[in-house]
């Protein structure tokens, strides 16, 4: 019997799911990275794509600047007063002198801090920590001598880059007048500061994107350069020069505080000489003293003296009060006025003008002063231009002082005749005296070369103007009280001021002397003025130590401007032939 074999029945298989949990945690994860990276990138290149652009512009784009030094400044003949030299300046990056531990390196490091003339701490203390500045100044305007130094040193994050470096030829004899620059070649002090805009140029620049080979495919922006303006002066180095040095003599012989000198071109109205005792070295500004910075030509202000006499007697001339052949008693050299005593230094007796001006008669000229209104010797004293800058316009001149008020005292009119109530700067009284020698034309200052001249203004009677001269003239001659102000060969005339510096109540018992002149009296050309502030010991009148100071100046000016000497000719005005004196 065949037994039928039993098969056993085999086992269900579980298929799995095609969407099993793990596989769609994967699909979920990809789909969330996927997501976030589309997110993210849609975010920085449309919401803010800035910082994508700021990161490749770091990688790609370069700024190329060309360097472009200052004008130059020089005087009429073309001489240089300022000119630019090309130095560099020592920088560091912080980030690279900490990540490559350059101050571990300690032969070069103190090498580096010595030359720098610095401690090694304190190199490291202003190059810093913080790895995210990346420029810091370690010395501008280097010697060349010192840069090659450090390049030679090669510590890591060290750098240089080109600038330039202010110099002055003349050093301190034009100090103050051409002033100086700061460290960033930005004009400060004096014609610098005045003209500085004309004098900076601006930078060439050139923005460019390159390649990860360095090499240029895009100019994205391009400047040009603007190149900067160069000064041409009135100034004559020569004269200069020569001013400085009587001056300066001046005023260490003397013991002054300081001293001021002008020389200007009457019938240009050019400043030819402007210097100032003491000065300093505008190279090496070191502890100098701040004051020493200022142009006291054109900024201190003075009572001038016996220096206002020709003016108060061409007031009364212009305005009728007296006439060229008049004389004036001044008997017994001493007058009472307003409460007050106006003296002479001795009895003049009767004078005539050229003896009120020879002599330097207070009583003379307050007799004219006060036989006329107050207005016409204000109107008369402004119209030569006192009470206004000069028409220099340079930084910090004043205007001085000239009031114009309803109320005056017949001694504040007397005093006013001999120079004082009013104040007025070394220009100022340099442009009044080269008003008398050009005829009686008023014509503004200038300190730069002029090609064109400015128009002038008849402000004097070319007549008075002309005999005033000659007064002046014979104020330098035997018998006047500037007999130092004789120029060998030469006509000069001038008139000399000595006045007691005010104080709070009074006047004290310091004073300023000066001079003012010009020449040569037959065809002037010239104008000086030199002022001499406290000096000390016996010697303190204008005619003693400021005449001959005048006498030096424009000898040397006359000479070197080759004019021809006048000592032969005889006066033009036949009414001052006379006897000067009567009585």
């Amino acid at each position: 019997m065949n037994r039928e074999k039993k098969v056993p029945q085999a086992k269900a298989r579980t298929v799995p799911s095609v969407l099993g949990w793990r596989f769609a945690f994967v699909l979920l994860s990809l789909a969330g990275v996927f997501t976030a990276l589309v997110v993210r990138a849609a975010w920085l290149q449309v919401v803010e794509p800035d910082m994508l652009v700021s990161q490749g512009d770091m990688r790609s784009l370069r700024v190329e600047a060309d360097t472009v030094m200052r004008g130059m400044i020089t005087d009429r003949n073309g001489e240089e007063l300022a000119i630019s030299i090309p130095v560099e300046a020592i920088w560091a990056d912080p980030k690279v002198v900490i990540e490559r531990h350059a101050s571990t390196d300690e032969r070069r490091w103190y090498a580096l801090a010595d030359i720098l003339q610095m401690t090694p701490a304190q190199l490291l203390d202003k190059i810093g920590d913080n790895p995210q500045r990346r420029f810091v100044y370690l010395q501008r305007q280097v010697n060349p001598a010192v840069v090659e130094y450090v390049k030679k040193l090669k510590v890591p994050g060290i750098y240089f880059r080109q600038e330039s470096r202010r110099y002055y030829p003349a050093g301190e004899v034009t100090a103050q007048l051409i002033g100086f620059t700061n460290v960033d070649d930005v004009g400060v002090e004096g014609i610098e500061k005045r003209y500085d805009e004309l004098l900076t140029g601006t930078a060439g620049r050139k923005v460019f994107r390159k390649d990860a080979k360095g090499r240029e495919i895009e100019v994205l922006e391009r400047a040009q350069a603007r190149e900067p303006g160069n000064l041409q002066l009135s100034i004559d180095q020569r004269i200069q020069t020569v001013t400085y040095r009587e001056l300066k003599k001046a005023v260490l012989s003397y013991g002054a505080t300081s001293g001021s000198a002008v020389v200007v071109d009457v019938q240009t109205g050019e400043v030819l000489a402007m210097v100032n005792s003491p000065s300093f070295n505008p190279n090496n500004r070191g502890n100098t003293p701040t004051y020493l910075f200022r142009n006291r030509a054109i900024t201190d202000t003075f009572e001038p003296g016996s220096t206002m006499k020709p003016l108060a007697v061409l007031s009364a001339l212009e305005f009728g009060a007296t006439s060229l052949d008049a004389h004036v008693d001044t008997n017994p050299g001493y007058i009472r006025v307003g409460g007050s005593w106006v003296r002479d230094g001795v009895n003049n007796k009767v004078l005539d003008l050229t003896g009120i001006i020879q002599r330097s008669s207070n009583v003379g000229v307050s007799k004219l002063v006060l036989s006329m209104s107050v207005e016409h010797v204000l109107s008369l004293y402004a119209n030569m231009g006192l009470g206004v800058d000069t028409g220099l316009g340079l930084n910090g001149e004043s205007s001085g002082m000239l009031s114009h008020r309803n109320r005056w005292s017949d001694h504040e009119r007397a005093t006013l005749s001999f120079g004082y109530g009013l104040s007025v700067t070394a220009a100022q009284l340099a442009r009044v005296y080269a008003t008398m020698a050009n005829g009686g034309k008023s014509m503004p200052l200038t300190i730069l070369k002029n090609n064109e001249s400015f128009p002038a203004e008849q402000v004097l009677d070319a007549k008075y103007a002309a005999a005033m001269l000659e007064m002046m003239e014979a104020n330098i001659l035997p018998g006047g009280t500037a007999t130092k102000g004789q120029v060998k060969g030469f006509r000069v005339g001038g008139k000399t001021g000595t006045a007691r510096k005010a104080i709070a109540g009074g006047y004290g018992e310091d004073y300023v002397a000066s001079f003012a002149g010009v020449g040569p009296i037959s065809n002037p050309k010239i104008a000086c003025v030199v002022v001499i502030n406290e000096p000390a010991g016996d010697f303190y009148h204008g005619g003693e130590i400021a005449a001959p100071v005048f006498a030096n100046i424009m000898g040397a000016t006359l000479q070197l401007l080759n004019l021809t000497p006048d000592a032969a000719s005889q006066p033009r005005v036949s009414a001052l032939a006379g006897d000067r004196h009567a009585g």
